[in-house]
């Protein structure tokens, strides 16, 4: 059984580090697999270093017919029995490139579609019911698009996202973070600034911290996204009108996040629409007390807030309110991350990522 994996570019986000993690843990599978990529992006070099074969085909242009005949041509040459797609649009690449040879497709949705509107997207309906089956990082997330596009439940199964943990044990602090040295409150967040997230209700929480005068150091771990430019403009914006730019930093997309992660007296994180939360998980992971909003999720990943504290959605004063909770009880939120970090391991690691994988796989091939 040997799949092929469809990915767009190899830039750094949640879906392309699952995915390093996955080709990095190959020898941990039951399944050979390759990968095929459009774009290159600053993981190129990490993904061509793993031990599966990595090629690079990019359509010239929409519905090129040329690439499509040689995406046919790669799949049969490396006898290929699954694909896995990782966008739509790979989807529907895999599709029309598939047609005819009994090469199974499976997409994985690792986002939402229009969230807040009613009317479906046509692309998501077109494709999602044109695959074999379609995979969802959260059980929240498979619900909604079950019920918004009528799939076949019998197609639709949960695959949980899995972090490599490994990676997050053998990294050390041998300098800390300049940040790290002037403060004993040093707080933080990871995530690109997109729709996705919410770093804006962070942003007044640290304004009412500042107000009561409580001494910190926060960090945003995030790219600046081209296309929601003013995400990350506002942000910084609010922070200057609020005389916090020496309090609270902008880092921009980093190499060493899980040394940041270690060096953190608390993680915040705040989501408009996530489907699951990787840095999240990771945080959590690292044995850092967590402060997440009550998005269903987010309730889901961490067991109703066992393994994390939850806040309202969009409200700073209920955060701020847990906060300062967690000022007054320190070392009983640090027993509790590392009771935390334990559990969310046994549930989310790249291990058993593989594995939930591993027997789609060979359901879908009984399936034939």
């Amino acid at each position: 059984m040997k799949i092929a994996y469809l990915l767009g570019s190899l830039n750094r986000g949640g879906m392309e580090t699952l995915l390093l993690d996955v080709f990095k843990n190959a020898d941990k599978t039951d399944f050979d697999f390759i990968g095929i990529h459009r774009k290159d992006g600053m993981l190129k070099e990490s993904f061509y270093a793993t031990k599966p074969n990595f090629f690079k085909l990019a359509p010239k242009f929409p519905f090129d017919i040329f690439y499509l005949f040689k995406l046919r041509k790669l799949l049969k040459k490396e006898h290929i029995k699954i694909i896995h797609a990782h966008q739509n649009i790979d989807a529907l690449y895999a599709y029309l490139s598939c047609l005819g040879t009994g090469i199974k497709i499976v997409l994985t949705f690792h986002g939402y579609d229009n969230l807040y509107l009613k009317k479906k997207n046509k692309f998501s309906d077109f494709i999602s019911k044109r695959t074999d089956r379609n995979f969802f990082v959260s059980q929240s997330q498979k619900d909604y698009y079950l019920k918004k596009y009528g799939l076949n439940p019998a197609k639709q199964t949960v695959v949980y996202n899995g972090i490599y943990f490994e990676k997050i044990d053998k990294v050390a602090v041998f300098e800390p973070l300049e940040f790290r040295k002037k403060t004993d409150l040093l707080l933080g967040s990871v995530g690109n600034f997109n729709s996705g997230r919410d770093q804006m209700t962070i942003c007044h929480f640290l304004a009412l911290l500042n107000a009561k005068n409580i001494d910190f150091q926060f960090v945003f771990v995030g790219a600046k996204v081209t296309n929601q430019a003013h995400l990350y403009d506002d942000c910084v914006s609010f922070c200057k009108e609020n005389n916090l730019l020496e309090k609270v930093h902008f880092l921009g997309s980093r190499n060493d996040v899980i040394a940041i992660l270690k060096q953190l007296d608390i993680f915040i994180y705040s989501t408009s629409h996530d489907t699951f939360g990787i840095a999240v998980i990771e945080a959590i992971a690292a044995k850092t007390p967590v402060f997440v909003n009550d998005w269903a999720v987010m309730k889901e990943i961490t067991d109703n807030g066992k393994f994390a504290t939850l806040y309202k959605t969009k409200n700073e004063n209920d955060l701020l309110q847990k906060f300062l909770l967690f000022l007054h009880n320190r070392d009983k939120y640090a027993e509790n991350a590392k009771k935390s970090s334990i559990a969310v391991r046994k549930n989310f690691s790249i291990e058993n990522h593989i594995k939930n994988l591993d027997t789609q796989y060979r359901l879908l091939t009984l399936s034939s």
